[in-house]
């Protein structure tokens, strides 16, 4: 998993758009920790929609 919050922006937007349907669900497939993907994206300023299935720039 990347470490940049950069870099894991656009590998988690690319595995949502790509293979995912949620971020729910790429977190519980992953084995990942759902509320940090969420702190460390949020922390570059973005959120996730779940209506486009991805991150975001917080409005």
């Amino acid at each position: 998993m990347p470490k940049d919050p950069n870099i894991l922006l656009s590998y988690i937007n690319t595995n949502l758009r790509d293979t995912y349907d949620s971020l729910e669900e790429l977190c519980r497939s992953l084995d990942l920790d759902e509320s940090e993907i969420r702190k460390s994206l949020g922390g570059i300023g973005y959120v996730y929609d779940e209506g486009l299935n991805k991150f975001i720039p917080k409005a």
